[in-house]
């Protein structure tokens, strides 16, 4: 059974650009010359390609041959390097309650013994942040006190948009959050107004109270990156998660600079999918400041995309029944996935090895054509292996569709300050960038026990999600090398108990913590609210990680 060609995914979204052609279906039927002869009719697209990756080396041609003549399109996608400007008006400043300035932060130096240097660490000077306080009662979303706005990168003409809850229990002790949806290219109201924000919206287009948010006993902040994604723009583009990474410091820094009161509170960072690459590197980042106002205490990745050559041998068992669910695929499509691993497995070490996008591009078109295209053209929803893919141009969810409806409402971009003309889910175009500039595939993973060194990490995956799998993140977490490595493995899982019914599944030792999550798909919170607030609030209250 085929199916209709999917906008962009929430999760692995490279997937989405092989199903486009649907690759594997017409392999050996639509074979592409070789590099030197593929033309647009007016340039040759391998053009486009070295002006934004450089020369390619002598060492990858081949490969790139290869690949041209095995995947349909590929130099021709592999060439759309365009990031498309969103139409934008930007607010006057008199528009604004709060305008932190952060040249004027920059400037700022204490002294300590005798030895005077800045308040906080750079580099700030080329950043704004500006807020606006809404009103609760002008959208019906929760109680609380709310601030929306934009973190300007002047220098870059780059704009991210967020949005503040105030925890509804105690927010003078409560901890604070960052939460980033994946991608990447998909927008953070998705986690919002669908999985852990204080409000969903209904198909009538209307608010409904969530009394599983995370905001029940912490103050959470939306954001939409990087730019170009959700309300967030630029006339540029990010395309790498490390460039992503100075951004979020500067966010986090002038936020808690103007609101000084939440600055002493622990403060997490979770996201989910995409967010697997993201959350370490931004970790590292704000962990590199030794002069800094963010009270970074821990890490969250749920369904992560975060060791892909150790994930990606995780497909086949999920597809094929050993992930806890009945198989999707045939025998014979299996044992395909199975032939084709090794392959995909040496790509992926060309590509840890190197990190250049000459190889690490190839590694992700090839390894999710083999490892992801099969169980795609089933119809079933990469999301959740439970049912069909049943809303192809919503990411298999209704719901995002209503979401969207919602945040393009006039009243609703008024009251929050938005500056573009309209909203969308997702970004496909950030998607490509970041496929095509060798993000998806690079060894993220390698930074996380430098981290579990200064702060706990809690990897957490739905056992009913196929594209970031549980099998995959349990996989990669033992596989990881740390100081910790063999107490962590000789760990038994344990029952996550809520009112006297088992939810899932944990182990922990150190500062390593790794939750399977029964009856959940790649959106946790969305199929599991109450299991997902439990585990949450106990992780930040530090049960699996405080001595």
């Amino acid at each position: 059974m085929r199916v209709a060609t999917q906008a962009l995914l929430l999760g692995a979204t490279t997937a989405a650009l092989a199903h486009e052609q649907q690759v594997l279906a017409n392999l050996g039927n639509t074979a592409q010359q070789p590099l030197e002869h593929v033309s647009d009719g007016l340039r040759n697209p391998i053009d486009h390609i070295t002006e934004a990756l450089g020369e390619m080396p002598a060492a990858a041609k081949g490969l790139w041959d290869e690949m041209s003549l095995l995947v349909p399109g590929f130099v021709e996608k592999a060439s759309h390097l365009i990031s498309r400007p969103k139409p934008h008006t930007r607010k006057p400043d008199s528009e604004w309650d709060h305008i932190v300035r952060g040249a004027d932060v920059q400037s700022m130096w204490v002294e300590t013994d005798g030895v005077k240097h800045r308040k906080l660490d750079g580099p700030l000077e080329a950043f704004d942040l500006r807020v606006k306080a809404v009103d609760p009662s002008a959208l019906g979303i929760d109680k609380v006190k709310q601030y929306s706005g934009y973190l300007d990168d002047n220098e870059n003409d780059k704009h991210l948009f967020y949005w503040f809850f105030e925890s509804r229990n105690d927010p003078k002790n409560d901890p604070v959050v960052l939460w980033l949806n994946g991608g990447p290219g998909c927008s953070s109201m998705m986690g919002l107004f669908m999985e852990l924000g204080p409000s969903s919206v209904n198909s009538d287009g209307k608010p409904t109270f969530n009394e599983y948010s995370w905001n029940s006993n912490a103050s959470v902040i939306f954001l939409d990156q990087p730019v170009n994604v959700g309300y967030s723009y630029s006339s540029g583009s990010v395309s790498n998660t490390v460039a992503a990474s100075k951004d979020i410091y500067a966010l986090l820094t002038l936020f808690f600079e103007q609101f000084p009161e939440y600055s002493t509170q622990p403060f997490h960072i979770f996201g989910e999918s995409y967010a697997g690459h993201y959350i370490p590197v931004f970790a590292s980042e704000i962990l590199s400041h030794k002069n800094r106002n963010i009270n970074l205490q821990s890490i969250g990745i749920g369904n992560g995309l975060t060791d892909p050559l150790t994930q990606y041998s995780q497909y086949r068992p999920m597809a094929c029944g050993e992930g806890g669910y009945d198989a999707v695929l045939e025998p014979s499509e299996c044992q395909s996935m199975d032939n084709a691993l090794p392959r995909c497995e040496s790509l992926l070490n060309a590509c840890y090895n190197t990190e250049s996008a000459w190889n690490c591009v190839p590694a992700t078109i090839y390894c999710n054509n083999a490892m992801i295209g099969p169980y795609q053209r089933t119809g079933m929803n990469v999301y959740d292996i439970r049912e069909e893919c049943k809303d192809q141009q919503n990411l298999c969810y209704t719901e995002t569709a209503w979401i969207a409806d919602y945040l393009n409402q006039g009243k609703v971009m008024k009251a929050l300050g938005a500056e573009v003309s309209d909203y969308s889910s997702c970004n496909t175009n950030i998607n490509r960038n970041f496929v095509f500039q060798g993000d998806w595939g690079k060894p993220y993973h390698r930074l996380v026990p430098g981290i579990l060194e200064q702060i706990p990490v809690l990897i957490y995956a739905g056992d009913a999600d196929y594209i970031c799998n549980w099998l995959g993140n349990k996989e990669w977490s033992e596989a990881l090398e740390w100081p910790g490595k063999k107490d962590y493995n000789g760990v038994e899982l344990e029952d996550l108990i809520l009112e006297d019914e088992s939810y899932g599944k944990v182990k922990s030792s150190g500062n390593f913590t790794f939750m399977r999550i029964y009856q959940a798909g790649h959106m946790v919170p969305y199929n599991q609210p109450a299991g997902s607030l439990d585990f949450f609030n106990r992780w930040v209250g530090g049960e699996w990680w405080k001595a």
